[in-house]
């Protein structure tokens, strides 16, 4: 066989980079067409609303840890790959540098009382996050509470509601001796919210004690983000406080993701396929 005709054959098999990007397109719309919902729309409502408990731990595996639930709180319009990286980060983090034992990691989008610029309907929200978290990974959740709440909730009172669901109504978990103990229920978040924290006039200083006294904080480093001048300003917590650095740099965000979606670029190992999927199906970030 001669080059010439080996590089004919390369050129039918291989498709150009567009027409690939075209076809991922289309094959999510067609794919979306029975796309259902992960949770159903019944059970987005206040009075229907049940905590997700199914991919929770009810028993540790470690001995002489304590069990810990990490919760990320934010708009997630939409999920993109870094969220979910930041849940490893922190779990690699746990396992190698604290006394802790993650026993469950959840999603918490925020409700559309947050009149946020850019942000989709909750229910769309809600279903991308739960999608990414159940396509993705055998221990994270999307927990629709806050989301389907008709008022804005500070991140402190979310966190109150995880610890209600999780230490009263649950129990807790038990150690490896069967025996119940309390679960440490901490934010997991970015540098940039830790940023925010340490500025006057930003967070209610009722709520800040709240969230860093009471749950405590899992910080992901970001580029461009003076972590210790943050945390200067919030000493007196510095022991609730874990700042994870990214070994790995990553500076997806959703705002990005938008833009890419509104040049009609492909979104392809930004966010997870199932959520391309329902981007595509339900017409999302267009505009």
């Amino acid at each position: 066989m001669t080059a010439e005709s080996s590089q004919q054959q390369q050129q039918l098999a291989d498709p150009p980079i567009d027409q690939m990007d075209h076809d991922l397109d289309q094959d999510a719309q067609e794919a979306s067409t029975s796309l259902p919902n992960i949770i159903p729309d019944s059970q987005l409502s206040p009075a229907t609303y049940r905590f997700p408990s199914e991919r929770l731990l009810r028993r540790q595996r470690h001995e002489g840890k304590q069990p810990l639930v990490l919760v990320a709180c934010g708009s997630f319009s939409p999920i993109t790959y870094l969220h979910l990286r930041m849940f490893e980060m922190a779990s690699d983090y746990a396992r190698f540098n604290t006394k802790y034992e993650i026993v469950g990691g959840f999603l918490s989008p925020v409700s559309d009382a947050y009149k946020k610029p850019g942000l989709a309907p909750a229910k769309h929200r809600i279903q991308m996050c739960s999608y990414a978290a159940e396509k993705t990974s055998e221990w994270l959740t999307c927990d629709p509470w806050e989301a389907i709440q008709p008022h804005y909730f500070p991140t402190a009172q979310v966190l109150d509601h995880f610890d209600h669901e999780i230490n009263h109504v649950i129990g807790g978990c038990e150690d490896v001796h069967g025996n119940k103990q309390p679960v440490r229920i901490a934010l997991l978040a970015g540098a940039d919210l830790i940023q925010t924290m340490s500025t006057p006039g930003v967070w209610s200083p009722a709520d800040l004690d709240h969230i860093l006294r009471k749950f405590g904080a899992f910080i992901i480093e970001r580029t461009g983000t003076d972590i210790d001048e943050a945390l200067a300003g919030l000493k007196e917590y510095k022991d609730n406080i874990h700042v994870i650095p990214q070994v790995i740099t990553n500076d997806v965000s959703s705002t990005k993701v938008r833009l890419m979606r509104k040049r009609d670029l492909s979104l392809r190992y930004v966010v997870p396929d199932s959520v391309i999927e329902y981007i595509h199906h339900h017409g999302l970030y267009r505009e």
